[in-house]
């Protein structure tokens, strides 16, 4: 047997979030209800060559306050970004590391979801390595580059001890993430865990690369906040993004024991292949909804039991139209009269966190009692006719949420989270 413990139930119990609109839980959840867009002008590199001039960065982030000058040479963007997400998921959690014995250490593992992880920095390496000057290259530019080093750094930072994976499965990556660290609480082999997501794909490479496939829009260059239109009419492409959403996950009991204030247990898990293309979905739509529809066996819910849905919508004509087709084929007669949001609409798309980011988004819902607003849609596609919330932020009670992802290589994931 893999495990010596029954199926144990697993609850978050902190979070930590550091966005385009907002550095923090409540800065994020405030500017998410308020309606706010994070996408602008990119200012990090010199994009007057490039037909897309905008994306959605995080801003007025204290960089030296998670590293200092000297480490933070030698290790991409995202590993400030993860670390100061996880240290406010501890926190919030009140979890002190550094008061925990070597076996409590032992008991905390790290899985975090990534896309793109160290290819920005790869990227600026091989600059320095090729067109100089190498000295201003990191000694540390193998390790650093792969994906694993991310959730590396975090252990290492908190002297944690458990399992440290990284799960890179394209936009899907840290929706499994997520999965796969409450599966390991629910077997037994860990107690707690720090799971979450990670990106920062804003690189001149790495722009290049996305506007080959042209799957970014360039239409409301002038208009940054305009860009990111999911199910809208105009809507003409993905706006990307960065950002990290990091949580902490425990066993129900233990964190009861601790008197932990409990944000939501995490109840079901679904994960399917289109097996049809490397970008592309198939427009049935019939795997993106089995991933739906097998997480919502796996939490025992039916259609008209679900109260919110957080939507992939990633603001591509293909994408949002089968997704939306999907839902149908999910919720049935439920579809048109369950609220559903895409919070890509405010923070474009930060590649493998965007499952991290829809989570908070829906337990912003569970937690405020406001849903937050699909913005710029105005004038809906006429083949996306659900319930959006458009624009506004809209006041429910919402017990069990649906988060949904769709990625490149034909993946789809979907969670359920359920109040507790």
């Amino acid at each position: 047997m893999f495990s010596k413990f029954p199926p144990r139930r697993v609850v978050i119990t902190g979070m930590g979030c550091v966005t385009p609109i907002g550095i923090g839980r409540d800065a994020f959840w405030n500017a998410l209800i308020k309606g706010e867009s994070g996408v602008r002008q990119i200012d990090t590199f010199d994009v007057s060559n490039s037909p897309v001039k905008i994306a959605a960065q995080v801003q007025d982030f204290d960089w030296e306050a998670q590293l200092n000058p000297k480490d933070r040479k030698h290790v991409p963007r995202t590993v400030p970004l993860a670390l100061a997400a996880a240290r406010e998921a501890l926190n919030d959690a009140n979890l002190q590391t550094e008061e925990l014995t070597l076996e409590q250490r032992r008991s905390i593992g790290v899985v975090l979801g990534t896309g793109g992880g160290g290819l920005a920095f790869t990227e600026q390496q091989y600059s320095y390595w090729f067109n100089g000057p190498v000295n201003k290259a990191s000694v540390y530019t193998i390790p650093s580059s792969t994906h694993g080093g991310l959730s590396s750094e975090l252990s290492m930072a908190f002297g944690l001890r458990g399992l440290s994976h990284i799960v890179s499965t394209g936009c899907t990556s840290s929706t499994d993430a997520i999965a796969y660290a409450a599966q390991h609480i629910a077997l037994g082999r860990q107690d707690t865990m720090l799971a979450g997501g990670v990106d920062a794909p804003i690189a001149p490479g790495i722009l290049a690369g996305f506007n080959l496939m042209t799957v970014l829009t360039n239409d409301f260059n002038d208009e940054p906040h305009r860009a990111s239109r999911p199910f809208s009419r105009d809507r003409s492409g993905i706006v990307l993004g960065e950002g990290a959403w990091i949580y902490v996950l425990e066993e129900l009991e233990q964190a009861k024991e601790r008197g932990a204030k409990v944000y939501a247990e995490i109840t079901g898990y679904g994960a399917t292949c289109d097996a049809y293309h490397r970008v592309r979905l198939e427009e049935s739509g019939d795997e993106p909804a089995r991933a739906m529809k097998l997480a919502l066996a796996d939490a025992g819910r039916a259609p008209g039991e679900v109260d919110y849905v957080n939507l992939h919508g990633t603001s591509t004509v293909l994408n949002d139209r089968i997704e939306t087709s999907a839902l149908k084929l999910v919720l049935n007669g439920q579809a048109i009269k369950t609220p559903m949001s895409a919070t890509k609409s405010q923070i474009g798309h930060p590649q493998g966190a965007s499952g991290a980011a829809g989570l908070s988004a829906a337990l912003c819902a569970m937690h405020t009692g406001i849903i937050p607003p699909t913005i710029n849609l105005d004038e809906p596609d006429p083949e996306c006719d659900l319930d959006y919330v458009a624009n506004e932020s809209r006041k429910a009670d919402v017990r069990v949420a649906l988060c949904n992802c769709i990625g490149f290589g034909s993946k789809n994931s979907a969670l359920v989270v359920e109040k507790v």
